[in-house]
C-alpha cells in the first residue's frame, strides 16, 4: 500500500481522512499548514499528498507550487469545501490531479486514491 500525507489544518479533518486511508492498508503522515508540509514531505517522501486548499501561514495553493518545484512529479489530490471551485480550477492548472470535497465520501475519497496513485509519469 501506499505511503500518504494529509495536510489539513483541522484535526477533525485529518482523523477522518487517515480513517479512511488507514482502513484500506495505507501509512499516513500528517501536517499542520503548508509550512510543515514541505518539511515533513522531505521527512517521509510519501507516494500521495492530499492537501486542504485553505490553510494558515502558507495555504494549499502556495504549497502545491513550492511542492512542484521541488519535485515535480509529486502526486496531489487538493481537498476543498464547497463553493472553492475557482480555487480548486486554480490548484489543477497548477499541477494537482485531482480534487475531493468535504465532508468526504469514503467511496470518492477512495477511488481518488487508486486513481491518481495509478498514474505513472
Amino acid at each position: 500500500m501506499a505511503k500518504i500525507l494529509i495536510a489539513d489544518d483541522a484535526l477533525f479533518m485529518r482523523v477522518t481522512l487517515g480513517d479512511i486511508l488507514r482502513s484500506e492498508g495505507h501509512e499516513v503522515c500528517e501536517a499542520k499548514n503548508g509550512s510543515e508540509l514541505l518539511k515533513v514531505y522531505e521527512q517521509e517522501m510519501p507516494d500521495l499528498v492530499m492537501l486542504d486548499i485553505t490553510m494558515p501561514e502558507m495555504d494549499g495553493l502556495e504549497a502545491l507550487k513550492a511542492l512542484k518545484k521541488i519535485h515535480p512529479k509529486v502526486k496531489v489530490i487538493m481537498c476543498s469545501a464547497m463553493g472553492q471551485k475557482a480555487m480548486v480550477m486554480d490548484a489543477i492548472s497548477n499541477g494537482a490531479y485531482d480534487f475531493i470535497v468535504k465532508p468526504f465520501e469514503k467511496s470518492k475519497v477512495l477511488e481518488s486514491v487508486r486513481r491518481v496513485l495509478a498514474m505513472n509519469f
